[in-house]
């Protein structure tokens, strides 16, 4: 009897577990979300307060895995809420694992739609490996665009 309870308490602490771990993944619709969020507060609040509302760790700009930035349709970050040393920084040259230049494909989609995914492959900064990404994009005004992105199961 001691052995069965000792194995359901061991069954049931890793499906806690495995659960806890699975949260922390942040879901197309909470990235899509986030970003919508933060377009608004962009507007509402400018930039200076939006910039430093998105870096702060403990905001409401990130969660789980996901956090936003910012960059302009010519592929200069406006801030980033996860690494301020990419603040300034064009990134029109970066490339995924495949060659694709998917900074590029967000200008492109902010410029052209609105609005969109771009899906690339990029390391995750959990595992070390690379994983495919999908990262949401959408317009703020005139140039600027703010995204979120999520790793693909």
């Amino acid at each position: 009897m001691l052995k069965l309870v000792a194995a359901t308490l061991l069954t049931s602490a890793l499906a806690c577990s495995s659960a806890a771990f699975a949260q922390e993944k942040g879901a197309a619709d909470e990235a899509s979300a986030l970003v919508k969020k933060a377009v608004a507060h962009f507007k509402a609040v400018g930039k200076d307060k939006a910039c430093a509302d998105f870096a702060d760790s403990q905001g409401a700009f990130q969660m789980k895995d996901l956090y936003v930035f910012v960059q302009g349709t010519d592929n200069v970050v406006l801030c980033h809420g996860k690494n301020a040393a990419f603040n300034g920084k064009d990134m029109s040259n970066l490339k995924d694992t495949d060659g694709k230049l998917f900074i590029q494909e967000m200008s492109n989609v902010a410029k052209s739609a609105g609005a969109g995914w771009i899906d690339y492959k990029w390391v995750n900064a959990t595992t070390k490996k690379i994983e495919p990404k999908s990262t949401y994009v959408e317009k703020i005004d005139g140039p600027l665009y703010a995204g979120a992105g999520i790793y693909k199961p």
